[in-house]
């Protein structure tokens, strides 16, 4: 069974993100996910930031909705921000989290996907399959 570490900077100090926020056409097969299906990408997100405690399926739904109905999916998504930071020592980067997702959502989702890809994930096969492997 793989182990996944969870990381801070030396000394708790907080370390940048491994991409800037900006850099989705670095790689545009993430950057496609992102602005046409945002909700499976979040899902994919929580899923692995959540060490599978939560559904990739059910998290894309809950957002889906929330913006469908509310427009207030990004005071759901920044939470997951907020996670992915704790657990890996990142800054808040380039201003809070919910700014970030309020006002660039879909670049933040990707940023979160390209830096849980550059920890180890293959954000394709699940929480399951990246333990398995």
């Amino acid at each position: 069974m793989a182990s996944f570490q969870v990381s801070s900077g030396k000394g708790g100090q907080q370390i940048g993100w491994s991409t800037g926020l900006l850099d989705c056409c670095s790689d545009i097969e993430t950057c496609c996910l992102g602005i046409w299906c945002p909700c499976v990408m979040f899902g994919r997100n929580a899923e692995i930031i959540d060490r599978g405690t939560s559904s990739c399926c059910a998290q894309g739904t809950i957002v889906y909705l929330l913006d469908m109905f509310t427009y207030l999916g990004c005071c759901y998504t920044c939470t997951y921000r907020k996670k992915l930071r704790k657990q890996y020592g990142l800054d808040e980067d380039p201003c809070g989290d919910c700014l970030v997702h309020c006002f660039c959502g879909k670049c933040a989702l990707c940023q979160e996907y390209r830096e849980l890809r550059n920890h180890g994930f293959d954000m394709t096969i699940r929480w399951e399959g990246n333990v398995e492997r």
